[in-house]
């Protein structure tokens, strides 16, 4: 490979950036007329007729279970209470019933090998003609795993022998200035590793629009250079061999604007993520190729780990803010949905290649990291209620936009669900009938036929099991996926303790998100913080403080229910049991230790783990022995270290393209380093935001570096 030499003159005189080739990405009104696109051709002749299937099941599945509900509810006529269970349950019913059909689809699509737009994973490589960009947008993630894992997918993409087709962009929109400077001695390294004539570096002074704005700021900049980009996440991965078939896929298909892959889990230590793994990685894959098979070529984007028609995107994707305040108004958090709604708007197909394989993402650590990241999903995808109605949208485009509201919006309906159970319990057994209406004699007291309301909830509960023993089915007869975890014994152990484990933690994720809902409702806007990756442990305090309302919710619950019946209870003791152990259960989960003694003994275990593939291991290795792990101070490491000096001042020049605004940062931070007599003063004095602006001026840079030092060793600091 070639490499530079790492000198103090190639730091501040090479080019860290491409020569520009602007591309327009106009934003998009919701609400033009649009005349009808056509289908983009792309999609199997059966998808019509699967479609078809799909509603039509549901429908069914849903209206037996609404009639068996409907059963048990009206021994003595329905109260107002047993109509909004009735309700409830119907909706609910019918979000697990279509969940279910996807699901079996997927199993006959995973079981005769289906594969979306002919794309063999097992065909010889094709030769490429098309320019590729791979988009790595990250924000105050760790440096050394970030460099490390686009290093590795560098050498995977050199193996396939194609490396001429592609570049490779780290876009920073990190605000930490330690991480900053750390993100560019890492680049530093990962371009004397590789060819620094195509990896680059980018880093924006201000995140406007999150990642959806760090993508279209590197578009308006570079876009009309490269034909495709393939867009990831900080904790993403991929092999060469996909990268190269995805582009491939591409250029075969010119009706094609994006196609999305499956991303596998990868690396989960603690026994929250491995959970997280094992699931997504045995019944994952059904409910994806089922989805696939159906959605046809107006499928759905996740925001990474796909690949996009750069100017089919900048076209049609350029989002608008929405109208009103926060949290409903401002930029799209979840903007991935809607720009692949826009998209397939304009005609172009949108595709998903779950089959296809060579994909990873890593999983947050533990509930609590989950939950904060689901809070900005939850905010995200509830602004979908003002996309809704956008004018000209595919209608399974709508569908994708509702079934994302739907997946938090079912979370209260379950409380609500819940409680009113609780409350015709109540009723029943302490209040006194007084239920007359005007045209009766006679009261309508609540009843209900307990039988039937059994075999309802135990159909119920098969209902949401079958996914998963579909999984374990598909599994069984793939040699190197039932090795992978652990064998036909192990893994049907694993599945009986995910599902175990994953029952426990549901009840406090419909608290949660219960919650979210309330803050959106409310106005409280979620904010973006950076993801934990590894460590998932709180303290004592933090446990109890963000734990303790569910455990005393669910004693509340056990008390009410066991006041009015032991039956009552009974049927509340899942729900009842993982509220009330709520902060043990995330304890344990969240420790990395009970993760390992698992996976010693060959439980929860996936492929990825047991056999990892190339690029895999070469990235773990990477990360481990970097040179950049330790969080050092961003001053003191500028003002040690010459040539990383001299290439953050040459990446300022080549980075900084924003107007610059009054900063009372930047003000404050020059005050303080004015008034500093030597560069330790002045490290202690500034504050993380005083110093990002500092670092932000090549004058103010130059200003520190020329204090004098008091001699002492203090630099390195410990992460926050």
């Amino acid at each position: 490979m070639q490499g530079e030499s790492g000198t103090l003159e190639d730091a501040a005189s090479r080019a860290f950036l491409p020569h520009e080739r602007p591309l327009s990405m106009p934003e998009q009104s919701l609400w033009d007329r649009r005349e009808r696109t056509n289908t983009p051709g792309t999609a199997s002749r059966w998808v019509p007729i699967g479609r078809v299937m799909v509603v039509i099941t549901t429908i069914v599945l849903t209206g037996l279970a609404a009639n068996e509900m409907y059963q048990v509810l009206k021994v003595a006529g329905l109260t107002g209470l047993e109509t909004l269970v009735l309700v409830l349950f119907v909706m609910l019913f019918a979000w697990i019933a279509f969940s279910l059909v996807s699901t079996i689809i997927g199993f006959v699509a995973v079981m005769i090998r289906r594969r979306t737009l002919d794309i063999d994973p097992n065909a010889p490589l094709p030769a490429l003609k098309s320019r590729n960009a791979l988009l790595l947008p990250t924000y105050n993630e760790e440096p050394h795993r970030v460099m490390s894992r686009l290093q590795a997918i560098y050498e995977s993409v050199a193996e396939t022998g194609q490396i001429e087709h592609f570049d490779f962009f780290v876009l920073s929109d990190s605000t930490d200035p330690d991480v900053w400077v750390l993100e560019e001695a890492a680049y530093l390294t990962l371009a004397r590793e590789t060819d620094a004539r195509r990896v680059f570096y980018r880093h924006r002074q201000k995140n406007i629009g999150r990642k959806s704005g760090n993508i279209a700021e590197w578009i308006a900049r570079f876009g009309g250079r490269y034909d495709h980009m393939i867009v990831l996440d900080a904790d993403s991965l991929m092999t060469g061999d996909t990268i190269a078939r995805l582009a491939d896929g591409m250029e075969r298909n010119p009706n094609v604007g994006l196609i999305q892959t499956l991303p596998v889990l990868i690396n989960g230590r603690t026994l929250f993520a491995r959970i997280q793994q094992f699931a997504g990685r045995v019944y994952g894959p059904l409910i994806a190729c089922g989805i696939a098979w159906w959605h046809g070529s107006e499928g759905n984007y996740w925001g990474h780990n796909a690949i996009i028609r750069v100017r089919a995107f900048a076209d049609q994707a350029g989002l608008p803010l929405l109208g009103g305040p926060k949290p409903f108004g401002g930029h799209i958090l979840s903007h991935d949905f809607v720009e692949a709604a826009l998209m397939r708007r304009a005609g172009w197909g949108v595709h998903m290649a779950p089959s296809l394989g060579g994909s990873f993402e890593e999983c947050p650590p533990s509930l609590t990291d989950y939950a904060v990241r689901d809070r900005r999903w939850c905010q995200g995808n509830i602004q979908h209620l003002g996309v809704l109605p956008a004018r000209g949208l595919h209608w399974v485009s709508r569908l994708h936009l509702l079934t994302g509201i739907g997946s938090y919006i079912t979370s209260p309906m379950w409380l609500f669900f819940l409680v009113a159970g609780i409350l015709i319990s109540l009723q029943a057994q302490f209040i006194r009938p007084e239920y007359f209406s005007e045209r009766s004699l006679f009261p309508t007291w609540p009843a209900q036929d307990p039988v039937r309301a059994a075999w309802v909830f135990a159909g119920t509960m098969g209902i949401l099991l079958v996914p998963k023993i579909l999984g374990y089915i598909a599994l069984l007869p793939r040699s190197r996926e039932r090795k992978g975890c652990g064998g036909a014994i192990r893994a049907f152990l694993s599945l009986i303790l995910e599902t175990f484990i994953s029952g426990l933690i549901a009840p406090v994720m419909m608290l949660m998100q219960s919650r979210s809902i309330m803050e959106i409702a409310v106005g409280r806007d979620s904010g973006w913080s950076a993801q934990r990756r590894d460590d998932g442990g709180l303290s004592r305090a933090e446990m109890i403080r963000t734990y303790g309302w569910p455990t005393s919710l669910g004693l509340i619950f056990a008390a009410g229910a066991y006041a009015v019946s032991l039956p009552l209870f009974l049927w509340m003791t899942p729900v009842i049991v993982g509220l009330v152990l709520a902060i043990p259960m995330v304890t344990l989960t969240s420790n990395p230790r009970v993760g390992e003694a698992l996976r010693s003994a060959g439980f929860l275990l996936t492929p990825e783990e047991r056999d990892p593939p190339a690029v895999l291991r070469r990235a773990n290795d990477l990360a481990a022995r970097s040179p950049h792990k330790e969080r050092v101070n961003a001053v003191a490491l500028l003002a040690g270290d010459d040539t990383l000096a001299a290439a953050h001042s040459a990446m300022l020049d080549a980075t900084s393209r924003e107007r610059r605004d009054f900063d009372p940062d930047l003000l404050v931070g020059l005050a303080k380093i004015d008034a500093a007599d030597n560069l330790e003063e002045a490290i202690a004095a500034l504050s993380a935001k005083e110093a990002f602006a500092a670092l932000s001026l090549r004058d103010s840079v130059e200003r520190l570096r020329r204090m004098p030092r008091s001699g002492s060793d203090g630099f390195r600091v410990a992460p926050p």
